[in-house]
């Protein structure tokens, strides 16, 4: 009963849609008009919300999310450029430069004692690490496991750079007037909008490929049912 009371809720699929997507995407689009909010207060409103949310996520959780921490830092880059009116091609290299630093870092922590793979996938959030160690060393698969997660690896870098190119197609194509309009901010709002179903769903299916591989070879390597190793929700 305890562990259920000190338990931090479970995110909402729903709020993080509306502040991330929907909210900023309806008043970049339809309320940067003079007679509405206008330009530069439509986009510090829009981008208030997913910087409140990225908040809001550190205050419920007690921690720093990286993803969260570098949205927010994204979100605030995004909002610097656009309101000191430079080139939006600024915006652009940002956008494709996030996930790029991610792929990249991926690439090199494989060189460390500490690959990104077990941050990203490979962790005691998702799986009991002890009793699979246990269960490799009496298999004596280790060294084929290390393999595994070099592989895997490389499929968590390739889903970065799948998004690094996404965003930066999407951002060249839609940002095409002069910030400081309201023909960019309806630009910046469709950029929002769309990031979701053009960047968000291919890179995360590629996430979850390696997320599947990842667990058919520990289940092969271990001769564990994934019952056994998975932490129980």
């Amino acid at each position: 009963m305890t562990q259920a009371v000190n338990e931090p809720k479970r995110e909402s699929l729903l709020l993080n849609l509306l502040l991330n997507i929907v909210i900023p995407t309806v008043i970049l689009t339809k309320l940067s008009g003079e007679a509405m909010l206008g330009t530069q207060w439509a986009i510090v409103i829009a981008l208030a919300f997913p910087i409140f949310y990225g908040l809001n996520d550190f205050r419920r959780t007690g921690k720093v999310n990286l993803f969260s921490g570098l949205g927010v830092l994204s979100i605030f880059l995004t909002g610097g450029i656009s309101l000191l009116e430079l080139d939006p091609q600024y915006i652009v290299i940002k956008e494709a430069g996030v996930p790029a630093i991610f792929g990249i870092a991926t690439l090199i922590s494989l060189k460390t004692r500490y690959p990104l793979v077990k941050t990203f996938l490979y962790n005691d959030k998702i799986l009991q690490i002890d009793k699979v160690a246990t269960a490799l060393e009496t298999t004596g698969n280790e060294l084929a496991f290390n393999q595994a997660l070099r592989n895997a690896s490389y499929l968590v870098a390739m889903s970065f750079f799948l998004s690094s190119f996404l965003n930066y197609a999407l951002a060249k194509y839609l940002l095409v007037s002069p910030p400081g309009t309201e023909a960019f901010n309806a630009e910046l709002g469709k950029m929002t909008a769309l990031s979701f179903p053009v960047i968000a769903i291919p890179a995360t299916l590629v996430m979850m490929g390696a997320l599947f591989y990842l667990f058919s070879r520990i289940k092969s390597l271990t001769h564990l049912d994934l019952d056994d190793i998975l932490i129980q929700q």
